[in-house]
């Protein structure tokens, strides 16, 4: 394992385990805690919104006595802050999961404004941290961000962040902090640790198989998924990416292109060969949904991630493909309650979005290719849509 370091020179692995997407079996997870210990990550990031995380995060560090040999990362969410009460009653339910006393980096979770960053200061914030890192109890304080680039250089201006989490991966450039943000922020003395490298997994197994041949043409061995992140360590401003790994398979695969990835190793030919790959996303009109599941659960049972998954599955793999993918995922198969034509227009799902999907108008563009006259009206489901399916990938 590869380490960098952050800005007061601790040694970070620069694979991190991103928690959002622990398995529901505890057995699972802790088969995963395990191989991830034995590949030398030491930095491992949860949050108060996500079901479950910490307690399940907590039980492993203290089942495994562990707590002394990795960082700790989880994040406090701001629409819950109105006061410093609020500060010390999530706070303190969170040290109580992770079976824990302090913290090691501390995240507002999904700052995306500074208007958002002066309502919390208003509440207490820059007081409350303070006194949190002076007992010890917060080692270091940064924030997630899904805004826009301008507002992201902004909040990096307004305070004395000790590092920051933005999304980024050679399809987001240009978008959210994009690239000008990374630099920025690296310019400041912020270090920079990296969210959803593989997009949810579509940087991994769900390439337009155009984008495949690209890679294959210039590397047959590397799999998509290492493309990816030597691309994102390829960048000398990132500290760290975290990975929602679900298997053995992909912590071990993830941690070997972690060996041997290196600031400026990319060679003109593989730069070039990354931009052909993103050429190829941009013109596939996908629904850049990256399955973090803010969205769910929707009130109407419509599965969002996995109508959008199908409906990117269908512009990289062929519509048949993805209509079967479609009616199996979202239970068409005994029911329309998970597909994108029980949704109800509620409103409620788009401004949880990180990737800032208008979802209501998205799902309305997947039934129109998704659910066929057939489908709408009832009809008895053909054999070769539910028999079928995608051939199979590589692993992610």
């Amino acid at each position: 394992m590869n380490y960098r370091t952050d800005k007061y020179g601790n040694k970070l692995s620069v694979l991190g385990f991103g928690c959002m997407r622990f398995p529901k079996n505890p057995d699972e997870t802790e088969k995963l805690f395990d191989e991830a210990l034995a590949a030398g990550i030491n930095y491992f990031d949860t949050a108060y919104m996500y079901s479950g995380n910490e307690a399940a995060l907590g039980r492993l560090l203290e089942k495994k006595g562990a707590r002394e040999k990795v960082n700790v990362a989880t994040k406090i969410p701001p629409f819950m802050c109105r006061n410093r009460a609020d500060f010390d009653r999530i706070f303190g339910k969170q040290l109580d999961r992770l079976k824990t006393d302090y913290i090691d980096y501390y995240l507002i979770h999904m700052l995306n404004g500074p208007e958002q960053w002066r309502e919390l200061c208003e509440a207490g914030a820059k007081e409350w941290i303070a006194e949190k890192k002076e007992r010890g109890q917060i080692r270091q304080i940064g924030f997630s961000f899904h805004g826009e680039q301008g507002a992201f250089i902004k909040l990096i201006d307004a305070y004395d962040w000790e590092f920051c989490l933005i999304q980024y991966s050679y399809l987001d450039v240009n978008n959210q902090a994009g690239l000008k943000g990374l630099r920025h922020a690296a310019s400041k003395g912020v270090p920079v640790f990296v969210m959803e490298p593989l997009r949810g997994g579509l940087l991994a197994d769900k390439l337009p198989l155009e984008a495949e041949k690209i890679f294959k043409g210039v590397n047959p061995s590397a799999s998509s998924a290492s493309w990816a992140l030597r691309w994102l360590w390829n960048h000398g401003e990132i500290t760290l990416l975290l990975s929602g790994m679900k298997s053995a398979g992909q912590i071990r695969e993830n941690a070997a292109t972690a060996d041997y990835a290196a600031e400026n190793a990319f060679t003109e030919r593989e730069t070039d060969a990354v931009e052909r790959v993103a050429a190829v996303f941009k013109a596939s009109d996908r629904i850049p949904c990256t399955g973090c599941r803010y969205c769910m659960p929707c009130p109407a049972g419509v599965n969002i991630p996995e109508c959008f998954s199908a409906y990117n599955d269908s512009r990289s793999f062929g519509k048949v493909s993805g209509i079967a993918q479609y009616i199996r995922n979202t239970g068409a198969m005994i029911s329309k309650k998970g597909s994108a034509g029980s949704c109800v227009k509620c409103g409620k799902c788009s401004p949880r979005c990180p990737q800032g999907i208008s979802v209501e108008a998205e799902l309305k563009t997947v039934r129109k290719r998704m659910e066929p006259l057939w489908f709408r009206a009832g009809m008895p489901i053909v054999r070769r849509f539910t028999g079928g399916g995608r051939r199979k990938r590589g692993s992610t």
